[in-house]
């Protein structure tokens, strides 16, 4: 079940519209989000966006799945002229276990989506969701030209 319910974002880092998924934790999350993003980037005109960011959405939201029992998986977008910005948030617990997929070995089999979307990504990074979501962790990518924001 998806939701369209308004719910209060923060301001976007970046300017420009924002967008909310919200996606219960199941093996086709990562499909939806991906349609999500796809469909946003093609009505918005960011279609040279579309391949990069369904990569990208798909790794973080499989990594929510995976490696979380969180019920739910929010997708937020903030896209403005130049950019997006796509924040994957879960109830996954610290964001040290984000941050150790950067150092699969290459014998592993898993544990280099993260390394996907730091080198397909403008900028990507981790955060705790804040004070009023005790436990729960965002990790966010940006797609778009370089340059400043408008």
């Amino acid at each position: 079940m998806t939701s369209a319910i308004p719910t209060p974002l923060p301001p976007s880092p970046i300017g420009g519209e924002l967008y909310r998924l919200i996606l219960p934790n199941t093996a086709g999350a990562a499909r939806l989000a991906r349609d999500f993003v796809a469909s946003l980037l093609g009505l918005s005109r960011h279609t040279g966006l579309v391949d990069d960011a369904r990569i990208c959405v798909t790794e973080l939201v499989t990594n929510a799945h995976r490696h979380t029992r969180t019920p739910l998986i929010h997708v937020d977008a903030a896209v403005n002229r130049r950019r997006v910005t796509i924040t994957v948030t879960d109830e996954g617990g610290p964001l040290a276990g984000a941050l150790g997929a950067l150092r699969a070995s290459p014998e592993e089999e898993h544990g280099r989506g993260l390394a996907l979307v730091a080198n397909l990504a403008l900028a990507w990074g981790t955060a705790n969701a804040g004070p009023q979501h005790p436990g729960r962790k965002a990790v966010w990518f940006t797609l778009g030209r370089p340059g400043p924001t408008p």
